[in-house]
């Protein structure tokens, strides 16, 4: 217990597994929590400070299940395991305690084994860094802030710098599930409630892990270099954040190094910026509930490899914003469209690829085995495999898939040799098992190997002579590792061993309930033979694994070199399968404004449909790019009832230019898309509790976010803004919010609405088109077309919907007879003339200090004015006549 509280006294943040045989076992807090977290027993053992101490354990060998569970609810694990053969610590005194020591710190960012990781996703650590320029202060978020973040598991090492305005985006498209940070920085509530609703783990270190003074000389070492100007040019920040993340990768490892790529910079602007709740309202990765299934990710996603399904993920999350590289990808995806023969057996061969980057990084943390070194194996051989399938005759290939085979072929083909001809079929799961090496291999291991297994034969004869001796068929010989080899008979039969002249040739060991056990001065000697040989045997195993790690980690560059080529083999051919089987189009991507999309559909509801009903999608154009003498592109006020399918429309073309410029083809006709910077979606609603906001002020906002960051070469996608309050307060907002997006964003936009007033504003702004969907009445039902067609909707249809969801038919005909009053009432008075006064946000001026001078010439003016027979023109005119008329008046 003393050495327990010592180990725990240096890990006071983590729950201390402390290796203690075939278990690891808490003691105190630790086992309070572990026995509530995993549901096993809390039992006692011992006392401290005359109080018992609370005790509980796992398996060893189901240790992961338990780690994984731990993990998942928020808890740090320290491994403690033991340093020191127990042999060893007895040659100290009988009770001396074996050394032991922590291992390893496991956190949500640090984890390699397969088991606790998803294959088809990358498991990121980040690391966040603030540089100010100005004053030393920690007041508030002001700065410039760096993020590094890898995954220990593949190695990948990327690092970018962005604003506070940009830093919610950049986690999200990252989505870590970790995040270390300064503990001055996280005291900043501004900035931690930022980390936190990401839904990361959230761990501070001291500051001196940030400081950009010595960051340089940090990684350097790190890699080996003396200068870091052959991985490119880092800001502060971003040296600050990379020196950070291995910083503390270093501490978790205690000293082990995963074989990490360079870090590589991810330059402002390269990719579209999607914020978390665009991200969440499109449901891009995880539907809303948080699952998978039903994502876009899931809908696209035909690869056959890990680290194909890792590629995919990562360039969804990341869309291109260069319409060059997005080609390149295109041309890729092509190639194995047009070659059905080449794209079944280029599959086929990928199938056979396992996923060499986390076994690598399994080997050089010295956490892997056999089977690690058998996935390296297997994964070289298929490289060489998909190498040969690449050459040969065919057309010229694309630059992305010539540069794969390039690298397939820089493959090390001695090593992938050696290991095939070193690992035999069956691999044990951990070295210390033994038994992974072919017959043949060594001549040496082989020796012994028979020596042990003939030795084995012998006992069997031996038994037999010993029972034919001793009159006993039940003797047995046995082996555990506590006596080594004895022999047992039944308690029953054990006086013929006592006894003359038996007594002589069998030396009694233990006697149990229901058996006795001996043993012999030949069995002995036997045994001795028998356990050195399996030493031996085994030693040499474990050279050899030792020695074929190191050649496997030495040869990491080359490895993951091949490894990434699959992947992006993988997910251009999976990719064309995608286009194949959903009748997918290439998209013409540049750098215009142009959004035209000819019958687009969504990709996961049309799935879903084939899938349930094997209904058609109803397919819909939009055209939201500048027309002809216009340098912005157009805001469609779409209008129409729920169930319509208004939703799907916008979030379908958002998802196409997401689709688009990741590289894929997109389900349509033809696409034309200008690069989007930018993609903002606020679609449906939801509350945020735990930060004190209702769905309505989590609406206003990311709304906000919207208006305050949307530029021309934007995508907004808004979905009934200022519904959650009351009618007029949200017919106010969405006008005033229509006029931002149209003045000063000037961004290609879709905003769909119930509030049909909104219409009118066609009239005044030249780039609002209106649009809705078409519906049909049958019998006082309303039957949904999903046709988005010019014009407005004049009725939302929203108690037929009410009537399709099963209201009682009294409330039915009730809402009916209301909304015939209703009506009549706005018939006596209606709003329109109201709307028709509201001004232009863009003449929005504030009102004057004192009234203007009253005149019966201003009313003569304003009488001669009719409104419904004015052009845009006229109205100008005639306010300018206003204005000036009144300027004479006030100077008189």
């Amino acid at each position: 217990m003393e050495q327990y509280i010592e180990i725990k006294t240096a890990n006071p943040d983590s729950l201390l597994f402390y290796r203690m045989g075939d278990f690891y076992e808490l003691f105190f807090h630790d086992a309070e929590a572990a026995s509530r977290a995993l549901g096993i027993t809390l039992t006692k053992r011992g006392k401290h400070l005359g109080e018992d101490i609370p005790m509980c354990g796992v398996p060893v060998h189901a240790a992961d299940d338990y780690l994984q569970k731990l993990i998942a609810l928020g808890f740090r694990v320290a491994v403690c395991e033991q340093t020191e053969d127990p042999a060893e610590a007895r040659k100290r005194g009988a009770k001396s305690v074996v050394r032991r020591d922590v291992v390893r710190l496991v956190t949500p960012g640090t984890l390699t084994e397969d088991r606790l990781l998803d294959a088809s996703a990358n498991n990121y650590l980040a690391a966040i860094s603030r540089v100010r320029s100005g004053a030393d202060g920690e007041t508030d978020g002001a700065g410039t802030f760096g993020l590094a973040w890898i995954d220990i598991s593949t190695g990948a090492f990327r690092v970018s710098e962005c604003d506070l305005t940009g830093l919610p985006a950049e986690i999200a498209r990252i989505d870590p599930s970790e995040i270390v940070i300064a503990d001055t920085v996280d005291a900043d509530p501004q900035l931690r409630s930022i980390w936190t609703s990401a839904g990361a783990a959230v761990s501070p270190v001291s500051r001196a892990l940030f400081d950009s003074a010595t960051a340089a000389d940090r990684l350097g070492r790190y890699f080996g270099v003396a200068t870091l100007d052959g991985f490119g040019a880092f800001t502060r920040a971003e040296l600050a954040a990379a020196s950070a993340v291995v910083a503390y990768v270093e501490k978790t490892q205690l000293g082990e190094r995963p074989p990490l790529d360079p870090p590589a910079r991810d330059g402002a602007g390269r990719a579209m910026m999607i914020d978390a709740a665009t991200r969440t309202n499109l449901e891009l990765m995880r539907t809303l509930s948080g699952e998978k299934r039903g994502s876009l990710l899931s809908a696209i996603d035909r690869t056959v490899t890990g680290g194909g399904s890792r590629l995919l993920a990562s360039r969804l999350a990341a869309p291109l914003t260069d319409p060059g590289e997005i080609g390149a990808r295109q041309d890729a995806l092509a190639f194995f469209a047009d070659d059905l023969m080449l794209r079944e057996r280029l599959r086929e061969a990928l199938k056979s690829a396992p996923d060499m980057p986390r076994a690598l990084s399994r080997l050089a943390l010295q956490r892997g085995g056999p089977r690690d070194l058998d996935t390296i194996r297997a994964g070289l051989e298929a490289s060489g495999a998909i190498a040969r399938l690449l050459e040969g005759p065919q057309q010229e290939r694309p630059a992305h898939v010539a540069a794969a085979e390039r690298r397939l072929r820089e493959a090390p083909v001695a090593l992938a040799r050696e290991l095939s001809m070193a690992l035999a079929d069956d691999m044990p799961l951990l070295a210390r098992d033994g038994g992974f090496l072919r017959a043949g291999y060594r001549a040496d291991l082989d020796e012994l190997r028979s020596l042990r297994d003939e030795s084995r034969k012998v006992i069997a004869g031996l038994q037999a002579g010993y029972a034919d001796a001793a009159g006993i068929r039940a003797l047995k010989i046995k082996h555990n590792n506590v006596l080594g080899w004895f022999i047992e008979v039944p308690a029953a039969q054990a006086t013929k061993m006592l006894a003359e002249p038996h007594n002589e040739t069998f030396i009694h060991r233990q006697t149990m309930a229901g058996a006795m056990r001996f043993t012999t001065v030949e069995l002995g000697d036997l045994a001795t033979k028998i356990a050195n040989a399996g030493q031996r045997a085994l030693a040499i195993e474990l050279e050899t694994f030792e020695n074929l790690r190191t050649a496997v980690v030495e040869a990491g560059a080359f490895i993951k070199a091949a490894a990434d080529a699959l992947a992006m083999l993988d997910v251009s051919s999976a990719l064309a399968v995608l286009a194949e089987s959903e009748g997918y189009v290439r998209p013409h991507v540049d750098a215009s404004l142009a959004f035209e999309i000819d019958g687009g559909r969504h990709p996961v509801v049309e799935q879903a449909l084939k899938r349930d009903s094997g209904e058609p999608f109803v397919a819909n154009d939009s055209a939201l790019g500048p027309e002809k003498g216009r340098d912005s592109g157009q805001i469609w006020l779409i209008t129409g009832p729920n169930m319509a399918g208004k939703s799907t429309f916008l979030r379908q073309n958002a998802l196409i230019a997401v689709l688009a410029q990741m590289g894929s083809f997109v389900p349509a006709r033809a696409a034309h898309i200008g690069v989007v910077d930018r993609l903002f979606s606020r679609v449906g609603a939801a509350d945020d509790l735990a930060r004190g906001r209702s769905t309505f002020m989590v609406e206003m906002v990311e709304t906000a976010a919207i208006l305050n960051q949307a530029g021309e070469r934007s995508l907004v996608i808004l979905d009934e803004i200022g519904r959650g309050t009351a009618t007029f307060d949200g017919l106010s907002i969405a006008w005033a919010a229509i006029e931002h997006l149209h003045e000063v964003n000037r961004s290609r936009a879709l905003f769909a609405t119930h509030y049909h007033e909104l219409t009118a504003l066609s009239q005044r702004l030249d780039r609002l088109v209106n649009a809705t969907v078409r519906v049909k009445e049958w019998k006082g039902d309303v039957v949904f077309l999903h046709e988005i067609v010019p014009g407005s909707a004049d009725r939302s249809y929203g108690i037929q919907v009410a009537k399709l969801a099963g209201l009682p038919h009294a409330v039915v005909e009730r809402a009916r007879a209301v909304l015939d009053q209703l009506e009549e009432q706005d018939r006596k008075a209606p709003s329109q003339a109201l709307i028709d006064d509201l001004p232009l946000f863009a003449a929005h001026v504030a009102p004057a200090t004192s009234a203007a001078p009253h005149s019966d010439e201003l009313g003569v003016l304003l009488d001669g004015l009719d409104p419904d027979e004015m052009t845009p023109r006229d109205a100008l005119e005639a306010l300018y006549a206003l204005r000036a008329k009144r300027a004479v008046l006030k100077k008189g």
